[in-house]
């Protein structure tokens, strides 16, 4: 067997693992594959305009619910992805788009988020909104957050947060969830089986 099957393998048995969310910072569990959540299209916004979700259909879709301001998840996670990237050859990176929705929409205007966002892949994307738009993203995709108070800090407050990545088909349809720290070779391997039309 070679690696890629190895992987796809890896994928098709582990899919419940890698449909279990992990949350870092509050321990609360994200639903199993029975009850993973819907997705689904959403509206933000970007520096350049409007964001709609379903404008990517006929891409991979890689989304993840952050903070540019976050110590050491989202960094970490957004390494990952880019490295999941660099793994793939150019066409394929033709075809996948990495999405990072701000939920501190206080501090990450949409020009911060392209300078935060273009630190670790030209094909991300950054994307923000007002409470209740970021409230409906996240609720299609079982993302969850809210903010921690700092005592004596310069920043006044932290914002925990689920810190999954969603892996979105060309279709539209919501394929994995990878739990933080799932490695890149696993998430390009995910791209790929899904770019085969699997």
């Amino acid at each position: 067997m070679n690696r890629r099957a190895a992987w796809l393998v890896f994928l098709l048995l582990w899919t419940p693992l890698l449909l279990a969310e992990s949350q870092p910072g509050d321990n609360t569990e994200a639903p199993g594959v029975a009850d993973a959540p819907p997705g689904g299209d959403f509206n933000l916004h970007t520096s350049k305009g409007s964001f709609a979700l379903k404008d990517y259909q006929g891409k991979v879709v890689l989304l993840y619910f952050g903070y540019t301001k976050c110590p050491d998840v989202c960094p970490t996670s957004l390494s990952y992805l880019a490295q999941a990237f660099n793994e793939l050859d150019e066409k394929e990176l033709e075809k996948v788009v990495g999405i990072f929705v701000s939920v501190d929409p206080k501090r990450d205007t949409p020009e911060l988020l392209d300078e935060y966002v273009d630190y670790f892949h030209p094909n991300f994307i950054g994307v923000t909104g007002s409470e209740k738009e970021l409230a409906e993203a996240a609720a299609l995709y079982g993302a969850q957050y809210y903010e921690v108070e700092l005592e004596g800090s310069a920043f006044g407050y932290a914002v925990n947060h689920s810190s999954a990545t969603y892996l979105i088909a060309p279709s539209g349809e919501l394929r994995f969830i990878f739990p933080h720290g799932t490695s890149p070779v696993v998430i390009s391997e995910a791209i790929r089986y899904v770019l085969d039309g699997n």
